[in-house]
């Protein structure tokens, strides 16, 4: 990182949303500063292999595009932070952050691009088998498990929805639920109850992934009702608990909605601050893909380089007024 602490644009979060926003932001000779975040990256990093991000005709590793995007945006002028932000004052322009509580950097426009975390279970065997058998997207993962008997766990409209996409590619989807109800909608519920591949194990907990070490080869489950343990054989599990948007940081500064996704006006990357854009799975509840969030990126990119170049216009206006 240089020395500065002022910036034309600050993009916080480092995922494809981020580095996109980068690419462009720094082909637009902006000289952006990119702060990592929680997870450098963004969650590719703990994906294996991508099969569906255009471009890649064999697929590529997570990390390794990953790697790509941050080269490339390099290349172009990025400049990059380690660490977090850990507060932030958009009351009025230039922004201020500050980064990891110790430097205070300032900003003429934030892009906001970090992401949103998907709920898990907290196990540790659940993190030792991410991405080799534990995912938390079936969009992203599905593919793989062709011909393969699965778990989904989760009792609302996620899970029901993952399930029946999953029936694509496995021979068996397991639904695991905690409770007796589910919270899905009524229509989502009978849809998954009519698919003949589709099974359901109620008031269980997830007690612990089961791997050789290398991929996951099952679960144990707790009949919460009964308390008895039981192993059950299986390829892979999805957790469909749900997402937690990372936006801790900006509640009573900006607009977000009833589940805390940063609200942005229609078809752009604006949010309820002028100079401030998010982008990718911080503002998107509904795909949550890694070309999407990259779309996104490119779109907030664009959004802050026409913003800055609003307020110069204005300000020499101004100026010739005088």
């Amino acid at each position: 990182m240089s020395e500065a602490t002022h910036y034309e644009v600050v993009i916080m979060g480092s995922g494809p949303a981020g580095l996109t926003a980068a690419i462009y932001a720094s082909r637009a000779n902006l000289r952006p500063l990119v702060i990592d975040g929680s997870q450098p990256g963004g969650q590719l990093t703990i994906t294996t292999e991508v099969e569906n991000f255009p471009g890649f005709a064999h697929g590529i590793m997570g990390p390794k595009l990953m790697d790509e995007m941050r080269e490339q945006a390099r290349r172009f002028g990025t400049d990059y932070a380690y660490g977090e932000i850990t507060s932030v004052d958009l009351s009025e322009r230039p922004f201020k952050l500050m980064l990891d509580g110790k430097k205070e950097l300032y900003t003429e426009t934030l892009i906001i691009a970090s992401g949103a975390t998907a709920k898990l279970l907290g196990l540790p065997s659940e993190k030792k088998y991410m991405g080799y058998g534990v995912s938390a997207c079936a969009t992203c993962d599905g593919f793989f498990y062709k011909e393969r008997e699965v778990f989904v766990v989760g009792g609302g409209d996620s899970a029901m929805e993952e399930a029946n996409f999953l029936t694509k590619y496995a021979t068996k989807v397991t639904i695991l639920h905690r409770r007796d109800e589910f919270r899905a909608s009524k229509i989502m519920l009978d849809r998954a109850r009519k698919n003949p591949k589709i099974q359901f194990m109620t008031s269980v907990g997830v007690e612990e992934i089961l791997g050789d070490g290398k991929v996951m080869t099952g679960v144990r489950l707790k009949n919460l009702k009964t308390g008895k343990v039981s192993d059950h054989a299986g390829d892979g599990i999805f957790m469909a608990i749900g997402h937690l948007p990372n936006t801790k940081l900006f509640q009573g500064q900006l607009q977000l909605d009833a589940a805390g996704y940063i609200v942005t006006k229609k078809s752009t990357t604006e949010t309820s601050v002028a100079g401030v854009f998010a982008c990718g799975d911080v503002q998107d509840s509904v795909y949550r893909q890694a070309i999407t969030a990259a779309g996104t990126g490119c779109m907030a990119a664009i959004d802050a380089e026409r913003f800055l170049e609003r307020v110069k216009a204005e300000q020499n206006d101004l100026v010739r007024q005088e």
